[in-house]
């Protein structure tokens, strides 16, 4: 089976200019003959499993994914039972119930803040970032919380709904060169006990709580000027698209807007990428373009849609340099197999941005009722 399996291997990566044991830093360098076979039989979750077990390795592991993906090999290799009962599963179940949703928060983002404070560095943001006049990271997720600012047209004294806050750091940038006063709700505890430390002597209240239960702490239904949802949408769910955009339209006044920053994939897939779901993103989904329109249909107006996915291969590439910079500070608390995980993570998804396997899109939305014209920035 293995050479069966190598033989295939070979003849797949040479039409994405990748050679097995080659000289170029993105060819795929085995310890493990068994790795062939592994990938065949579970494909993605096979080859990041075979990474983090140490059997294959790669110089720049961004570059040799960039090229699978151009090349679209994951089209060529013949899907397999397990990979269709797969789409059968997310088609019939709420892969983003509100029990299931908390999943994400337990295995993800309430992992040690210290790891995301020297990863991310002193912005906390999670997302990516705008390096259209930037030169480093943390210049570009101020260039970031500024465009959001700017196309939601925010004005002191307004009330700001955010749905989906991480550790606080638009709420903060907001309120600091804005402000305005910020509802913030999150479902990781540990982002909302650091988001209320940093914003503590800001108009800035944060609620622990899913997105769908905001009348929990606003029962009297009071509309927000504002909304935002930055970096959360992938946790939604295809099942769920119209209630999160119907719980934008409720919360919003008639002249309000509403800024949507999310990952977008190039086509619906209603599925979640196996080793991304396993290990990175429990239950995550990308929602495409065709899913949002018909979730905002006859309920929100598209007053403009940003694509800046490139970017995000820059602010993958800045997370992975400042978690190998920091492992020292780290490896006390996580193992070797943890460091080639979250290795493979970052470089895999720089990787697909830089493929433009997937998008990333500011849509800015406002409710029927609003008059005039939304002139957007840059």
């Amino acid at each position: 089976m293995s050479s069966v399996a190598e033989k295939t291997a070979r003849e797949l990566l040479s039409i994405a200019g990748v050679e097995i044991n080659g000289n170029n830093p993105w060819d795929m360098q085995v310890n493990n003959p068994e790795t062939f076979a592994r990938i065949m039989r579970d494909h993605s979750l096979g080859l990041g499993e075979a990474y983090m077990d140490g059997w294959w390795h790669c110089e720049q592991l961004d570059e040799f994914i960039c090229r699978i993906l151009k090349a679209g090999l994951e089209q060529k290799v013949k899907k397999n039972h397990k990979l269709l009962l797969r789409l059968l599963w997310a088609r019939l179940v709420n892969l983003q119930s509100r029990g299931r949703s908390q999943q994400v928060a337990d295995v993800h983002y309430n992992l040690d803040n210290d790891l995301y404070e020297l990863m991310l560095g002193p912005t906390m943001s999670y997302t990516c970032a705008y390096w259209k006049d930037a030169k480093i990271l943390d210049q570009a997720q101020d260039a970031k919380h500024e465009l959001i600012c700017q196309k939601l047209q925010l004005k002191k004294g307004e009330k700001v709904l955010e749905l989906g806050c991480g550790w606080g750091g638009f709420a903060e940038y907001a309120a600091k060169h804005y402000g305005v006063e910020m509802s913030c709700i999150n479902i990781s505890k540990e982002q909302v006990k650091y988001g209320k430390e940093r914003c503590k002597d800001l108009p800035v209240t944060f609620h622990l709580c899913d997105y769908r239960d905001v009348s929990t702490f606003n029962p009297s239904g009071q509309q927000f000027d504002k909304m935002v949802s930055i970096g959360m949408f992938e946790h939604v769910g295809h099942k769920n698209y119209r209630t999160f955009l119907q719980i934008a339209h409720d919360n919003m006044k008639d002249d309000g807007l509403f800024l949507l920053h999310t990952i977008g994939g190039n086509q619906v897939t209603n599925t979640v990428e196996p080793w991304h779901g396993k290990y990175i993103f429990p239950n995550g989904m990308l929602p495409a373009a065709q899913q949002l329109s018909v979730a905002m249909e006859g309920l929100l107006i598209m007053e403009d849609w940003h694509n800046f996915g490139s970017y995000y291969d820059f602010t993958l590439m800045g997370w992975h340099k400042n978690f190998v910079a920091n492992w020292d500070k780290l490896k006390d608390r996580y193992d070797e197999r943890f460091y080639r995980m979250w290795s493979f993570y970052l470089l895999s998804c720089a990787g697909m941005f830089r493929a433009r396997d997937a998008q990333l899109w500011q849509i800015v939305l406002s409710k029927h009722g609003r008059s005039g014209a939304y002139i957007s920035v840059r």
